[in-house]
């Protein structure tokens, strides 16, 4: 039965007219089961009954057929959301005769629910005349049926179609910059993609090196031209991107790898695909958000390079009007060929949160919206609205969500005014007490490292961005180059380096690591301990880098047990010991742990007298705590960073550090998200690092509470025994101080 399954999917899947569909898909059971009747009812919440959307049996009268929630057989189906087999199904209590169905000839019952992320979207029945119990096999058969045809029925309604109820259904993406916008939509399909482009062999080899070397060339110039075109506009850090992309292309050995493919054969365009997807797919593999995005940033460049191997000059696009841009994928180099003026809200059907395309549109104040599932064929010239703060995305929308959509954006402009006007003085509570705000920060082309005023330095330095871009481990005078740079722009302020965090699920390219389970594996502190001439080359870079500045702290990921740091404390003393030999000046820096493995909340007292300071790393904390895959979108719902396990954790680790004078700070997402901001400093954190766009949102919030008013709701956090509860409590609190417009973005 198993290959009658996957040809009955396939088969529907293939068929475009969704009546048509479902009407393939009951006659085809009816085959596949030898039974006599096979029908899909479809749930209407609004009007709270199931309506019936094809049948291969039942004879019925009227042009509809409906049955309520609360009402017979198929309404159980619905209610409980387990399947429901029956031999003589009109003896059963819950049996409701419906004469316009013609069913009374049926006694065998079937029926089980048609489920998608826990909602139940439909009923899939089967029926017979002779009575008797479908089999297990039978039963296993239907309800893996009405699995599968719960992902068709989810990705269809998520275009717009098969939808029963009658008001306004939204579809929702990643929210990616904040903003709303009311105007047309238009879709981009100009842009070339790498996955359109086929294996095909060369038929002049030079004339493919000379081709490549011209489009390489052209891409240079186009990059240089967009940062001079953006460069008043923006902050010149957030324009860092076109320069990593120059830098990349001027690098020997993309250079050298591209001319290899094109020397065994391959055209100069399937040699760029093959090269970039190679680049790509070592971020794309990681599990972590900051570096698997950073797997767009390469394929952009891949993508330009190939827009310039296909036309030799470039053409800017204009529009009438302010458009709503809709593209396969968002990319920089687009954001930045297209005047602003002329972009309302941009939506890409692929890309992430933090893709540096996303970080440029936050940057020019642009609502943008990735990853969002569109009927392109219907969507172009249509009124719309983008909502980037809950990524919801509303076409053809009626009055009164216009309406309400034209207010919240002046509400959103005046936020937006308000939280910035302050934005460059030190935060503090409105009685008075201190907060300390840092940054998370990594690529050079990361708006995170933007020179800011109003943030009190670097609270976590990702320093294995430099190791994952090359083919080869970075010298020690590289990366001290590097480290300057980053130490430089903070001459005042402190910076925290993390030292190298890689390893299981961030494999270098050239030194690759294959594992089962790469979260409980060879990464962070235990890769480095085991190669400690790269570990001692990076302190001593760290070190030489903050000659100047002398404002470098050490940060070791990942470490577990006393051992790791004895080891770790070890070499760092010994490549003290080196540089102060050739530099006395050099200052020795101060050391911390994170704690984001659950062993440290005990081993904590410990090895406080062996370290200066303590940062939490939140993401991966919930992550070890909750035993869930937080990039697993079929656990997601399980991540959850309010869980009051993952607060009772945080208040313990502040209590320990309390108790052990030993200074904290928070560096994971929850630091810059507002509810969890207010929550951390009722816990008693005074130390917050996150990315800057939640920044300016942070400090405000914090100046109109007091500190009181947080203890408060942190002792009633610790008490809650549901996530949802803590988030709701929280919810209701800002909304009592007028903070709504802070959290719009987690209403559903």
């Amino acid at each position: 039965m198993l290959s009658q399954l996957r040809d009955i999917v396939e088969q529907v899947s293939r068929v475009e007219n969704v009546h048509a569909a479902l009407q393939l898909l009951v006659k085809q059971t009816c085959l596949a089961m030898h039974t006599e009747c096979c029908t899909i009812y479809l749930a209407n919440e609004e009007m709270q009954r199931l309506e019936l959307m094809a049948t291969q049996g039942l004879r019925f009268h009227g042009n509809k057929i409906h049955i309520n929630f609360s009402e017979g057989l198929v309404g159980l189906v619905k209610r409980s959301a387990e399947p429901l087999n029956l031999a003589e199904a009109s003896k059963h209590p819950n049996f409701k005769y419906f004469s316009q169905l013609g069913e009374e000839v049926y006694q065998s019952f079937l029926g089980t629910p048609i489920i998608h992320r826990k909602q139940v979207l439909g009923v899939l029945v089967v029926q017979q005349k002779e009575p008797r119990l479908f089999d297990e096999m039978e039963e296993s058969f239907l309800v893996t049926l009405a699995a599968q045809l719960a992902v068709i029925i989810a990705h269809a309604q998520t275009q717009g179609q098969w939808r029963l109820e009658k008001t306004q259904q939204a579809i929702r993406g990643i929210p990616a910059s904040s903003g709303v916008a009311i105007g047309q939509f238009w879709w981009d399909n100009s842009q070339p993609l790498l996955s359109d482009v086929s294996p095909a062999s060369a038929l002049d080899i030079e004339r493919e090196q000379e081709w490549l070397l011209l489009a390489i060339e052209a891409a240079l110039t186009d990059f240089r031209r967009m940062r001079k075109k953006l460069d008043s506009e923006i902050n010149k850090d957030t324009l860092a991107i076109f320069d990593l992309f120059t830098h990349l292309l001027n690098d020997p050995m993309l250079r050298k790898d591209l001319k290899a493919q094109i020397q065994k054969g391959d055209r100069a365009d399937w040699a760029v695909r093959q090269v970039v997807e190679t680049y790509s797919s070592r971020f794309a593999r990681m599990s972590d958000t900051y570096l698997r995005e950073r797997a767009q940033d390469v394929r952009e460049l891949g993508q330009r390079l190939l827009y310039f191997l296909h036309n030799t000059e470039n053409e800017q696009q204009t529009f009438e009007q302010p458009v709503i841009l809709v593209v396969r994928e968002l990319t920089a180099s687009l954001l930045a060929s297209i005047p602003k003026d002329q972009l309302l809200a941009v939506i890409s059907l692929e890309g992430a949160a933090n893709s540096h395309a996303a970080i440029l549109s936050r940057a020019l104040g642009i609502p943008a919206v990735m990853g969002v599932s569109l009927n392109l064929n219907t969507i172009n010239g249509k009124q719309g609205i983008v909502d980037g703060y809950s990524g919801k995305i509303l076409i053809s929308p009626s009055r009164q969500l216009l309406k309400e959509y034209r207010a919240l954006a002046n509400e959103e402009r005046e936020l937006a005014n308000m939280v910035n006007q302050r934005i460059e003085e030190p935060a503090y509570t409105s009685d008075g007490e201190r907060i300390e705000v840092l940054l998370n920060a990594g690529l050079s082309a990361d708006a995170n490292i933007a020179v800011n005023q109003g943030v009190d330095g670097v609270g976590l330095y990702r320093t294995e961005i430099s190791f994952l871009l090359q083919h080869r481990f970075p010298s020690e005078e590289e990366q001290t180059h590097q480290y300057k740079s980053v130490m430089a722009t903070y001459p005042d302020k402190r910076v925290v380096m993390r030292s190298l965090d890689i390893g299981g699920d961030k494999a270098l390219p050239y030194l690759p690591i294959e594992e089962d389970n790469p979260f409980l594996g060879w990464r962070g502190i235990r890769f480095t301990l085991d190669h400690p001439d790269i570990f001692l080359m990076q302190i001593r870079a760290m070190m030489k880098a903050s000659a100047e500045t002398q404002n470098l702290s050490i940060l070791l990921p990942m470490v577990s047990g006393a051992q790791e740091l004895d080891d770790a404390l070890l070499l760092i003393e010994q490549a003290y010991s080196e540089v102060v030999a050739i530099n006395a000046s050099i200052a020795r820096p101060q050391v911390g742990i994170m704690i984001e493995v659950p062993s440290m909340l005990y081993l904590l007292p410990l090895l406080a007298d062996k370290i200066d300071f303590v940062s939490v790393g939140t993401n991966d904390l919930t992550q070890y705590l909750l035993a869930v895959d937080r990039n697993n979108s079929r656990v997601s719902n399980v991540y959850e960073s309010m869980h009051p396990a993952v607060i009772m954790a945080l208040d313990h680790i502040y209590q320990t550090c309390k108790q052990l004078k030993l200074p904290v700070c928070i560096c994971g997402e929850l630091a810059g998200d507002p509810i969890g901001s207010l929550l951390l400093v009722g816990l008693g954190y005074r130390s917050l690092s996150m990315n800057t766009s939640n920044v300016a949102k942070v400090k405000y919030l914090l100046r109109h509470t007091r500190v009181d008013e947080l203890e408060s709701l942190a002792s009633q956090a610790l008490t809650q025994p549901y996530g949802n509860n803590i988030y709701a409590m929280m919810q209701d609190f800002f909304e009592l101080k007028g903070f709504s417009g802070f959290i719009r973005a987690g209403k559903k």
